[in-house]
């Protein structure tokens, strides 16, 4: 049973009286705190409560304090991304050369494609346009590789290094690129909807007829490492 003090108006009908715009007033006076039963059977003194006010106060009242407990009881979510376990896998790092085969827009898999700590630096021609829909990229490697037309749909690539990576026509949907290093990458023709760049390394980076939501760009243009010739391609003010 839960249960709420609170003071009651010596005039009940006040409630309803009270000004609604803000300036000093005096209050008048209070009685003691009444104490509310808001369990889920028929209290006794409830049957003589008989001021539909105060009956009306008493509904607020156990309306508060439920929606009170339930904010108190939720759990608190961490808010660090929580990955899960590194794939045993034997051949983990050979699934980029295969992909996703379902659901590449939304980020559904048939399988999921784990690629932390893979090498694929200076890769020419087994990820090109491959789907990588919600691959885990984290600390990987793919320096001077080549990504056009790859789709990587909610893929999670924080701390990842893509140095002079090209990105050419790509669909970077809603990808995590924070703390990564993107120094020379190319994102020519590249869809960079919803992406997020948090202290990304974004030296170089080549921004030509990139297609980016005007929100999503005004985040990307807080990124100091871009360089003057970046800031122009992408229209940062």
């Amino acid at each position: 049973m839960a249960t709420l003090s609170t003071p009651l108006f010596n005039n009940t009908s006040s409630l309803h009286n009270l000004p609604s715009t803000r300036h000093r007033f005096s209050f008048p006076e209070l009685h003691p705190p009444l104490r509310i039963s808001c369990s889920g059977r028929r209290d006794i003194s409830e049957s003589k409560e008989k001021n539909s006010h105060l009956k009306e106060l008493k509904g607020v009242a156990c309306g508060i304090l439920a929606a009170w407990a339930v904010s108190s009881a939720s759990p608190v979510i961490a808010a660090n991304v929580r990955l899960p376990p590194l794939s045993t896998e034997p051949n983990r790092c050979e699934r980029a050369y295969v992909g996703n085969t379902i659901g590449q827009a939304n980020g559904v898999y048939d399988k999921p494609i784990d690629l932390r700590f893979c090498d694929y630096s200076n890769e020419k021609s087994n990820l090109k346009g491959k789907s990588l829909a919600a691959a885990l990229m984290s600390n990987a490697k793919f320096d001077g590789a080549d990504m056009s037309e790859v789709v990587m749909s909610k893929a999670y690539a924080v701390g990842a290094s893509f140095k002079g990576t090209d990105f050419s026509n790509a669909v970077l949907d809603r990808v995590n690129f924070g703390k990564a290093n993107l120094q020379g990458a190319v994102f020519k023709n590249t869809v960079l909807s919803g992406s997020t760049f948090d202290e990304a390394q974004l030296e170089d980076a080549v921004f030509e007829d990139t297609i980016i939501g005007y929100i999503d760009l005004q985040k990307l243009c807080t990124n100091t490492s871009i360089n003057a010739d970046g800031r122009v391609e992408l229209g940062c003010r």
